[in-house]
């Protein structure tokens, strides 16, 4: 388990600063399973899951939605058959925040 999973995902304020690309990057690779990536000049963090049907990837949608009330931030989700892309950005910001890379640590659990 990261340090991030351990963690809760905290209220971002309008107009708040997001995280730096070196900061983003190196978030990244110390926290987070493979296949995360940065992308929108590390304004979006992505991750596309690859299942054996359409059921399972909406099993897997439905636990990152329980994830993302939990949290109170809530990702994008693209579901087609044996798919789920997740994408994760703090609105507020205008780009990525500490948040993202805790749901991202989140769903790197359940996987």
């Amino acid at each position: 388990m990261t340090i991030l999973a351990e963690r809760k995902c905290i209220p971002c304020e309008e107009g708040g600063d997001p995280l730096t690309p070196d900061l983003a990057e190196a978030l990244l690779k110390k926290e987070l399973v493979n296949g995360w990536m940065l992308i929108d000049n590390a304004h979006i963090l992505v991750k596309e899951f690859r299942f054996a049907d359409f059921a399972q990837a909406m099993g897997f949608a439905n636990k990152v939605a329980a994830i993302a009330e939990e949290e109170g931030h809530h990702p994008d989700l693209t579901i087609g058959w044996g798919t789920a892309s997740v994408e994760l950005t703090t609105h507020s910001v205008g780009g990525l925040s500490e948040n993202d890379f805790i749901v991202a640590a989140k769903i790197d659990l359940i996987t």
